[in-house]
């Protein structure tokens, strides 16, 4: 992810006159770090996690530190939200026996740290830690971990789907869809404005269509068999994702990898030459499949080329997140082309 401001000035609007990004031809970019951290302040400062269930009481303090980046960039209306924060939370805890008088209270702290847009779709991992390490202060944390996890993470998908939403750049997108507003601007020729209606009108129908296709090439140093057979082995999958894998070898069985995120079936498999599956990720809308297809193609004896077509990728997810493809295409590269690279020792 790009950093706040490093954006390509091509494409990151100059300050108008008049402060007016036109059509938001150009992308908008918005710094969000500091909306973050009164966000996160206000979801999770003061909550209350257990009020004497047990004879424990545990509620959570103040957030200490939002670091990181945090943008969201819009161009036509169409939001793109860029992320990667890291978080640290206080909480206490107290202990009381059956008299209600207290016997131990200790802090603890909670770190998320990474909440990032291209795991929009995951939960985050959370580490809880207590400052009294004896036998109560670990039951504190363990209930904690129980019970108050659940809680933050469930704030933490309001931060995502804010963010998804254009976060402190939501108002702005209203004002600017007010009826009205287009009055303001200088009225273009006749040319000009039939052929900005062509391009609406093209707009409105990729729109409609709401989904994408990716194409990827890459070479290996191996065979063409080596590759299809890694693609096919859970074993293998499991060891260059390091997460869960589940595939099947038959044409109509079920394929389940990274911990279960990507859910589908086999279509086609020819051996060394050609593997055709559906993909499904589980943030998804309903319904939503892709179609991949990896054509393996050997010029000469321990170099391989595979070609990667992936279609049906819808262009946002279940959330209202806009970095599916980006997301997608992203994974393909970095969490299993180059990680097979690296583990396989496939790298030209």
């Amino acid at each position: 992810m790009a950093k706040y401001g490093e954006g390509d000035k091509r494409w990151i609007v100059e300050e108008r006159p008049d402060g007016a990004n036109v059509h938001n031809w150009h992308w908008a970019e918005t710094n969000c770090l500091e909306w973050s951290r009164t966000l996160f302040s206000n979801l999770l400062s003061g909550l209350t996690i257990l009020d004497g269930e047990g004879n424990l009481h545990i509620k959570t303090k103040t957030v200490d530190k939002v670091e990181g980046d945090a943008y969201v960039n819009v161009r036509r209306g169409k939001i793109i939200p860029g992320y990667e924060i890291a978080l640290t939370l206080s909480w206490e805890g107290e202990v009381k026996d059956s008299d209600g008088k207290s016997v131990i209270k200790c802090d603890g702290t909670v770190e998320i740290p990474y909440i990032a847009d291209e795991n929009a779709d995951e939960d985050p991992e959370v580490r809880i830690m207590v400052k009294d390490e004896g036998p109560l202060g670990k039951r504190l944390k363990e209930a904690m971990g129980s019970k108050g996890k659940p809680v933050i993470l469930e704030k933490v998908r309001v931060y995502v789907e804010s963010m998804a939403k254009g976060g402190p750049a939501k108002d702005d997108l209203e004002v600017k869809k007010m009826p009205g507003t287009a009055a303001k601007s200088s009225v273009p020729s006749a040319t000009a404005a039939a052929a900005s209606n062509v391009g609406a009108q093209k707009e409105v129908k990729n729109e409609k269509k709401g989904f994408k296709t990716i194409t990827l090439t890459e070479k290996f140093s191996c065979r063409a068999k080596d590759m299809f057979e890694i693609l096919m082995d859970e074993n293998r999958w499991k060891g260059f994702t390091q997460s869960n894998a589940k595939i099947s070898k038959e044409v109509g069985g079920e394929i389940s990898i990274f911990d279960g995120s990507v859910t589908g079936m086999n279509v086609e498999l020819v051996e060394g030459k050609l593997i055709v599956q559906k993909w499904r990720f589980g943030s998804w809308p309903d319904g939503v499949t892709s179609t991949v297809k990896i054509a393996f193609d050997e010029p000469e004896p321990g170099l391989t080329v595979v070609k990667l077509t992936q279609t049906g990728i819808p262009e946002e997810d279940r959330y209202g997140n806009a970095t599916v493809v980006e997301n997608t295409e992203r994974g393909w590269r970095d969490l299993i082309f180059h990680k097979i690279r690296a583990v396989f020792g496939f790298g030209i």
